[in-house]
């Protein structure tokens, strides 16, 4: 199959349907707002991955009005770090945050600096977010995309239904920075995701699509999926319950809420698996989430 490729006359046309659409329809979300500093752009991108925006808004109300400086995060100590994350998930992007607040502190003065080389030299900072850091905080042309925006592209420019994998590849920056403008970048960037978080989802909303017209899965007919795909697409979905996920959830919620160090047997309860209670617990203890006294728990000081 050849790949469409836009000429020059599409994609200013794609770019200003998005760009419309997007001031017309998009959510209003906490740090979607100019008064947001670079600091509230990258404290957003990480509590937002792998959860859901009406989880992250307010923890990052909080944290925001808490630790409203990279300073002040790096000041903080660990167990209101982590006691601060609650049940956003992942709680290791919490100690991540502290460390990067901390090498912003001591490497660029508190300032959040703004060359992707800069930013992807910070602690837990990937690709992903030095480019949404670098185009949201600072307006720069850089391709950044997430699950949503490689959906939106795979069906707009190569007439894919599915995504085949998770991760970006070189083909992946090379097309959607064709699609950038030199000017509002950014806000096309913004409007890709919401698209994808919106209409272009999973199971697609073609019939409110902004650019519909302009889409080759569209054009190609709506090729339904290959029965590969699909399943491929359902082996993607991580499982919850059972999982080590849950179990070290479970643990890390008792040690946020305890006033005092939580002997082993009482921690204990939380999971009728002594084996996969104990490399949870211990392993919580490996990542830094938690430290013990003996047979007592508690976390980090």
């Amino acid at each position: 199959m050849t790949h469409h490729s836009f000429n020059t006359v599409e994609i200013p046309a794609l770019n200003k349907a998005l760009s419309s659409w997007y001031q017309a329809n998009a959510r209003t979300i906490a740090w979607r707002t100019p008064a947001t500093s670079p600091w509230g752009i990258l404290l957003s991108e990480v509590m937002s991955q792998q959860t859901p925006v009406n989880r992250v808004e307010p923890a990052w109300r909080e944290w925001m009005n808490t630790w409203p400086t990279p300073a002040a995060l790096a000041d903080a100590p660990t167990a209101d770090v982590v006691k601060a994350w609650g049940s956003l998930g992942y709680p290791r992007r919490a100690l991540r945050l502290k460390e990067c607040a901390s090498a912003i502190t001591t490497r660029h003065g508190g300032k959040v600096p703004d060359t992707l080389e800069e930013l992807l030299a910070l602690p837990g900072i990937g690709q992903y977010t030095a480019s949404a850091v670098a185009a949201f905080a600072f307006g720069q042309r850089v391709p950044v995309i997430d699950t949503n925006v490689r959906r939106v592209v795979r069906r707009i420019l190569d007439g894919r239904y599915l995504v085949r994998s998770n991760t970006t590849t070189k083909k992946d920056l090379a097309q959607v920075e064709q699609l950038l403008p030199q000017q509002g970048a950014p806000l096309v960037s913004v409007a890709l995701m919401e698209l994808g978080a919106l209409i272009c989802r999973p199971a697609p909303l073609c019939e409110q699509c902004p650019v519909q017209q302009l889409c080759t899965w569209q054009q190609l007919g709506c090729p339904k999926p290959s029965a590969e795909e699909v399943e491929r697409a359902k082996g993607r979905v991580q499982k919850f319950h059972g999982t080590d996920r849950q179990v070290r959830g479970k643990i890390m919620h008792v040690l946020r809420t305890a006033t005092e160090p939580v002997p082993r047997s009482e921690l204990a309860q939380v999971w009728p698996d002594a084996a996969q209670f104990d490399r949870c617990l211990f392993s919580l203890v490996e990542d830094g989430l938690a430290e013990h006294t003996k047979e007592k728990f508690h976390l980090p000081a």
